[in-house]
Formats: structure tokens, sequence, C-alpha cells
């Protein structure tokens, strides 16, 4: 087989890698603020809650969740799944997960204003509403972009785990032409992708810290 058909599988299975990849962003984004938000609140029930959430979904591996989602609706409730199940639910494990993720960096952000900003926004007459959409929330982005830009990377190269459940995504087709072709070809040319692709969600992420002044001319 010639290096561009071996490129041209790996981008069939690129394709897949980029579904996921998007699809997570556009799940656990908005997902991880109701979370983070449940972290901060003075509901104590609540709280305790989303700190259990957030401590399970990082303390065990996504690989293991993905297997969870995967399995439970047959051997907990007798639930047969087609194979189009499989990307169900890897996305819905990757969402879940990756939200936990975001939520805390959500958290951290917001905790790291000072309080003197509220205080001061309370003194000009702004309800607490206004005074996070106005004065915490724009500089809360601008601090947990660089945390944000190291996830967002690292969901990049964690779109290989799908290969656990059988889902043919980039890494999955790589490995099977390596197993058929005996070559390491397939690897190097699949990691070439994901170094590529990294880079240029890294020089994206220095762009929109430049724009929100992180860095200055």
């Amino acid at each position: 087989m010639d290096l561009s058909t071996m490129s041209s599988l790996l981008l069939q299975g690129y394709a897949t890698s980029l579904q996921i990849f998007a699809i997570t962003l556009v799940g656990a984004i908005p997902l991880g603020v109701p979370i983070a938000l449940g972290r901060l609140s003075r509901i104590r029930p609540l709280s305790l809650l989303c700190q259990l959430f957030i401590s399970i979904m990082r303390g065990t591996p996504l690989m293991l969740q993905m297997f969870a989602v995967f399995f439970v609706p047959y051997y907990m409730f007798g639930v047969q799944t087609g194979p189009g199940y499989m990307f169900v639910a890897v996305m819905l494990a990757f969402v879940v997960n990756y939200a936990a993720y975001f939520a805390e960096i959500y958290r951290s952000g917001i905790q790291s204003m000072p309080q003197g900003q509220y205080e001061a926004a309370e003194v000009l007459g702004y309800s607490k509403g206004q005074t996070f959409l106005r004065i915490i929330l724009p500089q809360v982005v601008k601090r947990i972009l660089p945390s944000m830009g190291n996830e967002v990377v690292t969901l990049v190269k964690d779109t290989s785990l799908a290969f656990s459940i059988g889902l043919a995504e980039m890494f999955t087709s790589a490995r099977a032409l390596v197993a058929s072709q005996r070559t390491m070809v397939p690897f190097v040319l699949a990691a070439v992708i994901y170094w590529i692709t990294c880079l240029l969600i890294e020089l994206v992420m220095r762009r929109v810290e430049k724009r929100m002044g992180y860095y200055h001319d």
C-alpha cells in the first residue's frame, strides 16, 4: 500500500476524531458552567453533590467511564444497544468528563477574583448579576484561557481513547494499517497529524490571548 492510500485512510479516521473533538467542546464548555456554579453554591447538598461528581470524573480514567456508559444499559437494564451506540457512548463519556475539568477551571477563575471588586461594584449600584456579567466574567475568561487551552490540546490526544470500545477514529485506523502492512509509517503519519492539530490550536489560543491583552507589543 502506497503512502497516499495510507494517508487517505488515516484522514477518514481523523474526520471521526474531529467529530469527537468538536462535539465534546460544544457540550462540555457550557455544561461546565452550572457544575462550577453548583460547586460554589452556598446550598451545601448541591455543593457537595457537584464536588463528588467532579471528584469521580477527574479521579477515574476516561476509558473506564466510556466502558461504563457503553455497558451499563445492557448489564444493568437489559437494554440491547446497536453498533451506532458506540459513538453515542463515546460522546456521553467525553462530554461529561471534560465538563468536570472545565468546571474546576471556571471555579478557580471565579475564586481568584479579589473580593474588593464585588464590594466596589455593590457600592456603584450593580446587582449581583450585573457584577458577574459585566465585571467578573470578562476577567475570569482572560484568566482561564491558558488552562482551557491546555485542556483543549489534551482533548485532541484523548480522542484516541475511543478505540477502546471499537470506534474507528484515527488511532484505530493507524493501528489496523500497522498490523496489515507491517510498517510503522501509519503511526508516524498519525503522530504528525496529531501534532499539527495541537500546534494549530496553540497558535489560535495564543492569538486569542494576545487580543485579550495577555501580551503587549
